[in-house]
């Protein structure tokens, strides 16, 4: 019965629909963490959406009868939820103290590519292919024009600006590799449960490393503004609980190069809220840059949007 269910064929309108959820909530995401994080140290926000979220969605699950999978399944998601969430996004939290919302979701951008170069399952049918190479090449461009502009990157004084910069790459590199563990690890248990323990597993690691770099040092709750709890109510419910659920289910009913394609409206979506509603500026260079990149990402799927 498991298998034949497995097997159906999800409705076009629920893929158009969890396609927009994570193509839109997700691009305003960049604007919230940066609302929430001006009064929020970021380890301990993430640690408070995520686990929320997580705890939420799992209480639903039990309510709805569904059983907590086995030891091997929890451990797999844990770890995938960790690599996702927590060296993914939770490395995007901690750098927009240093980078703009915009900047973030431009180099967010290359995701698509680490998804070619860590999916080893295809390396033969990608690595063969001459449209991917120069969507590569394209692409790494892209990241140099983007990096080498002074209005994006202070390269001489700016240290923290720089560690961002590659702790955003690293971050992008590590969200693919869970999402690529997500997709070919075997586990029990349904979309919503295995979502469920991702979050909590990554909001517990936020917390454990919130714990060990000395937030609570010098942190009062009563310090967070109502700014930030609504902009966290937003990352819990519309970040997490509807986009998040979304991506993992789409993992599991379409390719990863083509669920990756929220990197081309992200991007867009993102850089515009932030010049709307945190007044950040947006030079040529990083909307020429922007294009370079995403023309790349055209490429290296093109062959799959063909299929």
């Amino acid at each position: 019965m498991e298998k034949t269910l497995a097997l159906k064929e999800p409705s076009k309108a629920l893929i158009i629909a969890a396609f927009a959820s994570v193509y839109i909530f997700w691009g305003s995401t960049y604007i919230a963490i940066a609302l929430a994080i001006k009064s929020t140290p970021p380890f301990l926000m993430a640690a408070i959406r995520f686990f929320i979220a997580g705890i939420i969605l799992f209480i639903w699950c039990m309510a709805r009868g569904e059983k907590v999978p086995d030891k091997m399944s929890v451990t797999k998601n844990s770890l995938a939820g960790i690599l996702m969430l927590f060296f993914g996004t939770t490395s995007l939290i901690w750098v927009e103290q240093y980078l703009p919302a915009g900047l973030c979701s431009i180099i967010i951008a290359t995701t698509p590519f680490w998804f070619i170069l860590l999916d080893k399952k295809h390396w033969k049918d990608n690595f063969s292919d001459k449209f991917i190479l120069i969507g590569l090449m394209i692409g790494l461009t892209g990241i140099i024009m983007l990096s080498a502009n002074k209005g994006s990157i202070n390269w001489h004084g700016g240290k923290m600006q720089i560690i961002s910069f590659f702790v955003l790459l690293m971050g992008s590199a590590l969200w693919s590799t869970g999402s690529l563990y997500s997709k070919y690890s075997v586990t029990c248990g349904s979309t919503s449960i295995k979502a469920s323990i991702q979050m909590m597993a990554a909001g517990l690691f936020a917390l454990l490393i919130s714990l060990i770099v000395g937030e609570f040092n010098n942190f009062a709750w009563s310090q967070i503004t109502w700014s930030s709890i609504n902009a966290m109510l937003y990352l819990i419910t519309f970040g997490s609980l509807v986009g998040f659920i979304a991506y993992i289910w789409l993992l599991d009913v379409r390719p990863p190069a083509i669920v990756g394609t929220y990197a081309y409206v992200n991007p867009a979506v993102a850089m515009f809220l932030g010049w709307w509603i945190l007044s950040e500026k947006i030079t040529g260079i990083q909307i020429i840059s922007l294009f370079i990149i995403l023309s790349g990402v055209l490429l290296v799927n093109l062959s799959k949007y063909k299929k």
